[in-house]
This record gives C-alpha cells, sequence and structure tokens, in this order.
C-alpha cells in the first residue's frame, strides 16, 4: 500500500500566520531586537505542519503541528510574555536568562496532533502508536529524553501556541543538544533538521530547511 507524506496546513488561523510570515529564520546565537507584535511572524517561521494520509482508503493517518523552540523563537516569546503579563524588566531578562540557557542543553519542541484513533496518539504513552525522532541533516536520529502530555493548556499557550484545539492532544518534547559521544545533534552548519513520527501506519517528516534562507 502506499503512502505519501506532504506539507498542508490544518488550521485557518495557523494557515493565515504562516502565509503572513515574513521573518527568516537565523540559528545564530546573540541578542534579538524583537518587539512583542514580532511573535507571530517568529512563531510561523519556526513551526511546521504536516499530514500523513493512508492513500489506499484516504484515512487521515496523523497530523501533527510543531514549534522548535530555537534561541530565536524564546527571545520573541519572552518578550511577548513580558508585555502581556507586564512584567518589569529584572523579572524579563530573569526569564530571558534561563530560556536562552536552557537552549546550550535541550532542543524543545511544542507537539499538537490528531488522528482516527486517540489513544494511538498519545505519545506519552507506551501503547502509542508512533515513536518520535529528531533526525540530523546526515540520518542521525535522536530520541526524546522526555515527552510531556500537556493535559490542560494554559491560557498563555492557547494564545501563544494556535495549533491547540479540542480536537488535537499536546505535548512538550525534549530532546539532548548533543549525543552520548559528544556530537550535537543539531550541527550548527545543518542545513536541514526533521521531526519525524515513524510507526506501522505510515511516516510523518516536519522539516525545518536553512537552505531557504
Amino acid at each position: 500500500m502506499r503512502r505519501a507524506t506532504f506539507a498542508s496546513l490544518s488550521f485557518a488561523s495557523l494557515s493565515l500566520l504562516l502565509a503572513c510570515a515574513t521573518h527568516t529564520m537565523r540559528r545564530e546565537t546573540g541578542p534579538r531586537s524583537f518587539t512583542a507584535d514580532d511573535y507571530e511572524s517568529v512563531y510561523a517561521a519556526w513551526t511546521r505542519d504536516a499530514d500523513d494520509f493512508e492513500w489506499g482508503s484516504m484515512d487521515d493517518v496523523l497530523h501533527a503541528t510543531a514549534t522548535y523552540e530555537s534561541w530565536e523563537f524564546r527571545w520573541a516569546y519572552v518578550v511577548r510574555y513580558a508585555r502581556d503579563h507586564s512584567l518589569d524588566d529584572a523579572s524579563r531578562d530573569a526569564m530571558l536568562r534561563a530560556t536562552l540557557d536552557d537552549t546550550r542543553r535541550h532542543h524543545r519542541f511544542f507537539v499538537t496532533l490528531s488522528g482516527p484513533e486517540f489513544r494511538e496518539q498519545d505519545l506519552s504513552s507506551e501503547r502509542s502508536a508512533w515513536r518520535v525522532l529528531l533526525v540530523d541533516d546526515d540520518g542521525r536520529q535522536t530520541t526524546p529524553i522526555e515527552i510531556r502530555k500537556v493535559r490542560r493548556a494554559s491560557a498563555a499557550e492557547r494564545v501563544y501556541f494556535p495549533s491547540i484545539s479540542p480536537h488535537r492532544q499536546v505535548f512538550r518534547i525534549v530532546f539532548p543538544t548533543r549525543h552520548d559521544d559528544g556530537a550535537p545533534t543539531i550541527a550548527d552548519d545543518a542545513s536541514t533538521f526533521r521531526l519525524r513520527f515513524a510507526g506501522a501506519r505510515g511516516q510523518v517528516d516536519l522539516e525545518w530547511d536553512f537552505r531557504e534562507e
């Protein structure tokens, strides 16, 4: 049975964000000059969405959306969060330092997904139909060190991650920045990397392609 994976947007709000995005992803670390109003375009630049269909019966297998919480994304997020929650400068700067320091140890993804079998989509369960992997541009795979199911999204999460809906499960997935041999899980000069959902029902790859920069 043939299967195909292709890019598709599942929600009108997310589609609008991606269509209007003008921000170009920048991988290098360093200061950013974002305002709170820049968040939507930065979010769109670092978010990917893909659907996998089983062509034999045209049944939807998996709908997945993921935001890679890069250095750049986290900077924009803190600026927006601080504005919305009226944080003073000291609190904002402490929040920013903590999250940027975390990027040196962890690659974090905010993931929402749905499919025809609700229990199979629970990535935090041993009964999940899907194995989640971080794949570099050489094909080397990394398994998560944490998959946490968000059982009740906060008000902030619902605003800042518009792929959240009553029909989707929400997860925070964490990978290490280095393999056990010390090699980076995403090289500084990588041209692409992928978040892969693999299982007997098919395969979904969400790809961040820096060749488009």
